[in-house]
């Protein structure tokens, strides 16, 4: 496992945050990919601790000349490709910078890994809004109806690297994960919106929380449990796409009376406020992951949770805040 190398795209974000924690802690020299034009971008590294420990790349994934140079640079051993216009709302007023990012930002990894560093192994951050239906537990096999422009540009980039994968023959793995959240989690995501708003309300900084709708279920996981599973698909003997997930539902209703319980307060609804600012043009109001073939295959199942997460995320903005 020492000397192996590691480069993440998307490196500043949650999940490439919790990955790079995790391959230092195995040994790995790992190589961020931030995006050159966000100023303020290591504020989840250094959350972690892990900001001095690899090294940054300012760079953009939809520069393909760049990409080409990075990877014949570092030759890495194992690629994770987390960068994207991730936020589902966004992604209906930024369809083209969606597409450009999410769906060509792949084929150019996969195109500077082919060219450069074939040995390599890939690794593809699908989603659950691939599915876009609400049919029941989603698995392996199941068919894609996106039902927004950030899903359907996760669905090309999910399906070139199984093209990838089949045509010239790269250890390329998709990873279709279901909703992992985290202190490190945007505001804009529903639940971290969640956990900072209960936070500023306990400390008095705030009198309400603004949502689209409290009816919404997802199976929600943790980031940090998630990444794990990531990287056991590329120690595998074959490339192979998997669902991570924890199987379990939970409401946006289930996470706030969680959220104001673990911050000392039971009447929630009095600081509610629902806004049709933040619905959606086609809202999903289920998704629910199998992930049978991840814990028989690679062994994994999550660790932390439901509660857990809740109380992690609350305490952690209550602490942000309180400073």
């Amino acid at each position: 496992m020492k000397g192996k190398k590691a480069f993440i795209t998307g490196a500043e974000g949650q999940d490439g945050a919790y990955l790079s924690k995790f391959l230092l802690k195995k040994g790995y020299k790992v190589f961020g990919l931030v995006y050159k034009k966000n100023k303020n971008n290591l504020e989840n590294l250094e959350y972690l601790g892990v900001d001095k420990k690899i090294e940054i790349i300012k760079g953009d994934i939809r520069d393909e000349d760049d990409l080409n140079n990075l990877v014949k640079k570092i030759k890495p051993d194992e690629v994770y490709n987390f960068a994207a216009q991730s936020f589902v709302g966004i992604s209906w007023e930024q369809a083209k910078v969606t597409t450009e990012t999410n769906a060509i930002g792949t084929l150019n990894i996969l195109n500077a890994i082919k060219n450069y560093a074939p040995f390599s192994r890939f690794y593809q951050a699908s989603t659950s809004e691939m599915f876009g239906t609400e049919k029941g537990i989603e698995n392996e096999n199941a068919a894609f109806h996106p039902r927004s422009p950030y899903a359907v540009s996760k669905v090309y980039a999910h399906f070139i690297t199984v093209n990838y994968r089949e045509s010239y023959g790269l250890f390329a793995c998709s990873g279709i994960s279901f909703n992992h959240e985290s202190p490190l989690r945007g505001k804009e995501f529903v639940t971290r919106k969640i956990s900072d708003g209960v936070a500023r309300i306990k400390l008095g900084l705030s009198n309400e929380i603004r949502l689209g709708s409290l009816s919404s279920k997802r199976d929600w996981g943790f980031a940090g449990d998630f990444v794990e599973a990531m990287w056991l698909m590329l120690q595998q003997e074959k490339p192979d796409d998997y669902i991570i997930s924890t199987g379990k539902t939970h409401s946006i209703e289930d996470f706030l009376v969680l959220a104001f319980k673990f911050a000392g307060k039971t009447n929630w609804e009095k600081y509610i406020r629902i806004d049709p600012r933040f619905k959606r043009p086609r809202e999903l109001f289920v998704l629910q992951g199998s992930s049978n073939k991840a814990k028989r295959v690679l062994g994994w199942k999550p660790k932390v949770s439901f509660p857990e997460l809740v109380k992690m995320m609350v305490e952690a903005d209550i602490e942000r805040l309180s400073k």
